[in-house]
């Protein structure tokens, strides 16, 4: 079961009641410390800002923390409405990055905070749509599903490896958040990089040459792979691009890029997998589940040999 599965309202007050006890040591903080007012609001002024966000944001999360429904939705109201204009106040200024940093991690918690009080569980189905959205591709000769996979490949990679990466590193620029890497981090993250890109490319080939599909959810694969580098792990594709993510912020020397992509894989192994894996069982069944109990999901080794059976690649 992943974490998020065991996750409910109980969990969405005791985040509400850290959060209140961080609201209420920064503000301390600010009070006390000139460095951290700075760093965190830069020529803002405190006082204002205090006498909104102490009712709105520190109060508001108590009541949220003892089980006062309302008040959940008007904590993450206010750190969007926050967020937003230290972000922007932080894009123009050059000030109080740290400070627009933290806003936008209250709000990812107080949203997530909100939807389990507010219904007990993450609704992971609401991110199974657009490209997430689990359906088989028409039967197709292997050049064309090879040809749409490439173009997957551009597009996706693109977006999130250059796009993506290139926007958090000149706003950790702009914002003053960046910090100094050793000079051996970028060539280690161009070695990562490039092996993680060929397991990529291998892994797409694969699925698309074999299985009849792309590896894109939308148009999935029609058969069950358990070749090549399915052999050894069960989401070669996920490793790939997990280690692409981390290999690219080293080469860019973005911690940021780094948290980005272990952020998403996060939300990929806990809210994404178990639906695909459902779906897998539901179209594939007994074999899936066999291939399941003997190849790991994330660290690629020699899979296990399954009881009774002969000992031979299960290919489809």
């Amino acid at each position: 079961m992943t974490l998020a599965a065991r996750l409910d309202a109980r969990a969405g007050r005791a985040y509400f009641a850290v959060q209140a006890a961080a609201g209420a040591l920064w503000w301390v903080a600010v009070a006390l410390d000139p460095g951290i007012r700075t760093l965190t609001l830069g020529d803002l002024p405190a006082g204002p800002v205090a006498i909104a966000d102490v009712p709105l944001f520190v109060f508001a999360s108590v009541l949220a923390a003892i089980g006062i429904r309302f008040a959940a939705p008007v904590v993450t109201g206010w750190t969007m409405l926050v967020a937003v204009m230290m972000a922007g106040y932080a894009t123009i200024t050059g000030l109080a990055g740290w400070g627009a940093l933290l806003m936008i991690a209250a709000m990812i918690g107080s949203l997530g905070a909100t939807l389990l009080v507010q219904l007990n569980r993450i609704p992971s189905e609401w991110l199974l749509i657009g490209p997430f959205r689990a359906r088989e591709a028409e039967s197709a000769p292997a050049r064309v599903h090879l040809l749409r996979t490439g173009a997957q490949i551009v597009i996706f990679w693109g977006t999130c490896l250059v796009v993506v990466p290139a926007v958090i590193a000149i706003v950790e620029w702009r914002w003053g958040l960046r910090v100094a890497l050793p000079v051996a981090v970028p060539a280690l993250g161009g070695v990562l990089l490039a092996a993680a890109s060929a397991l990529g490319v291998w892994s797409a080939v694969t699925m698309a040459g074999r299985g009849d599909g792309t590896p894109l959810p939308i148009a999935t694969a029609r058969r069950l792979i358990v070749s090549g580098p399915y052999r050894f792990v069960r989401n070669p594709m996920a490793v790939a691009g997990i280690t692409q993510g981390v290999a690219v912020g080293m080469l860019c020397g973005s911690w940021l890029v780094v948290v980005y992509t272990l952020c998403g894989s996060l939300v990929w192994n806990d809210l994404i997998r178990p639906w695909e894996e459902r779906d897998l069982v539901d179209r594939f069944g007994a074999p899936y589940e066999a291939y399941r109990d003997r190849v790991s999901c994330w660290i690629p080794r020699r899979p296990r040999r399954a009881s009774g059976t002969a000992r031979r690649p299960l290919v489809y």
